[in-house]
């Protein structure tokens, strides 16, 4: 039986950095500043407290979100851009800017009558009531003159609690947000100072260049370099249905894969890419070939598939090749871009698809990245604009939690990653999360958003692909 439950919120305040921090204005990245990242991204994060400990950290009702609001004030003195606020750098400019206020972040204290195996066993998407998780942000799409975080902690009956947020995709990407919610997790444990200390820098990674050139793009953006949307077809018309249904009448499906599953999917490619393909990479092949079927495009027409890809860890400088810095936590990933017509996807093997995927991370140069980075800022001077029968994928795995990913204090994080709610049409995308299934395997849970029919001939496209399981 699904749980139903109201939490008992306190109003929201501000919780602002412990100590004074400089007033300054810091800079967005090219890539931080971009029109598909202004708005408030919704995350959750699932808390279990041993028995020994049930009633939650130490201390009283309702302490661990006391605890966390503490170790929030002190996290804030070493990421204090993230209590400040976003304006235009230039009155009327589209050029944003964080202006390092200290005003702080919102922060509510919640209560719900509810226990966590309520909520599911295994915990997987969607969340019973998650709404009831997270504050309220307002606008999503409105991020100026706003807090940048949202943060609400909502006590359970079991002395386990959820953290909802959302949060400003400007200021934070994936592992951004996880490198701060471990700083917190951290001072809400007793640590002294952070244990990765955090990096801004976006001055100095991911600018573009003056003047910008646009030579190295991946190849798949070179149609559409004039701001046009439409999926290089030549004839301008927008015939997608994604474009046309409002988010809000579509059905939200998570469709899960454990070690099974992606064996036998992996059965289905050459042993020669069965090792160097990533579970991410074969599911999202394997998902656009049937989100691409489900949604009746014509057999001529182009669709594209957009995915993230982490610049962590590579070379990134224009003085020498240096890889992004530990502990910076803005946006430092791409969206690499590869096209094929319906029927070319329809009849290639598997193993082109994903190598499709391969190829365009392959090619992602340091030159690549600064083409990129500089069409990005080039086309935030241009009106937003959405790209039709385009499907977008973005590996979040590292931010949810299979068990043991996250302590904070006496609790673990238990699950977790972006649900169903806040901003809806950011819920276009596809996330992969990772999860504990029903037999404790770690497994990954994939969204889709689709109309109601296209909905149904995508799940049974899908079970087509897995009935070797």
């Amino acid at each position: 039986m699904v749980a139903t439950f109201t939490a008992r919120r306190s109003s929201p305040e501000l919780v602002t950095p412990a100590r004074p921090t400089p007033r300054e204005t810091k800079l967005l990245s090219d890539l931080d500043d971009q029109w598909t990242l202004r708005y408030y991204e919704t995350v959750v994060g699932f808390f279990r407290v041993s028995p020994k400990m049930a009633g939650g950290l130490p201390g009283g009702d309702n302490i661990a979100a006391k605890v966390i609001k503490a170790a929030v004030a002190e996290a804030l003195v070493h990421y204090y851009p993230v209590a400040g606020r976003l304006r235009a750098l230039v009155p009327g400019g589209n050029k944003l800017a964080v202006d390092c206020t200290a005003e702080g972040v919102a922060f509510v204290e919640a209560t719900a009558d509810v226990r966590l195996e309520e909520l599911g066993e295994p915990l997987l998407p969607p969340y019973p009531c998650v709404e009831e998780f997270l504050g309220d942000a307002g606008d999503t799409r409105d991020i100026l003159d706003k807090p940048l975080l949202f943060l609400q902690v909502t006590q359970l009956k079991c002395g386990g609690f959820v953290i909802g947020l959302h949060m400003c995709h400007c200021i934070f990407d994936a592992f951004g947000l996880l490198q701060f919610i471990k700083t917190i997790a951290g001072f809400a444990g007793g640590e002294p100072i952070p244990s990765t200390m955090p990096v801004w820098g976006r001055e100095s990674f991911f600018a573009a260049r003056t003047p910008p050139s646009f030579t190295h793009v991946y190849p798949a953006y070179k149609p559409i370099l004039d701001g046009r949307s439409s999926a290089g077809d030549g004839d301008g018309d927008v015939d997608d249905v994604m474009l046309t249904t409002p988010p809000e009448t579509m059905v939200m499906k998570y469709f899960s894969f454990g070690p099974k599953e992606i064996s036998a999917l992996r059965s289905l490619i050459p042993a020669h890419l069965t090792r160097s393909t990533t579970a991410f990479e074969l599911l999202t092949a394997v998902m656009w070939r049937c989100r691409t079927s489900a949604l009746g495009y014509e057999p001529d027409r182009r669709v594209r598939l957009m995915f993230t890809l982490n610049l962590r860890g590579r070379w990134w400088s224009r003085e020498e090749e240096a890889a992004v810095p530990p502990g910076y936590y803005g946006n430092a990933h791409l969206s690499p871009m590869v096209t094929a017509t319906v029927g070319e996807l329809a009849r290639q093997p598997l193993a082109d698809t994903v190598e499709l995927m391969c190829r365009a991370k392959a090619g992602t140069t340091r030159e690549r990245v600064e083409s990129m980075v500089d069409l990005l800022a080039t086309w935030r001077e241009r009106p937003a604009f959405a790209m039709d029968r385009t499907y977008e994928v973005s590996d979040t795995k590292w931010v949810g939690g299979g068990g043991g990913a996250l302590r904070c204090g006496v609790a673990e994080m238990v699950g977790g990653g972006t649900p169903f709610a806040g901003d809806l049409t950011s819920k276009l995308i596809s996330y992969h999360m990772k999860c504990k299934n029903e037999n404790g395997e770690d497994s990954i849970v994939v969204s889709m958003l689709l109309p109601e029919p296209a909905m149904e001939r995508f799940t049974k496209e899908m079970s087509f692909w897995l009935k070797s399981y």
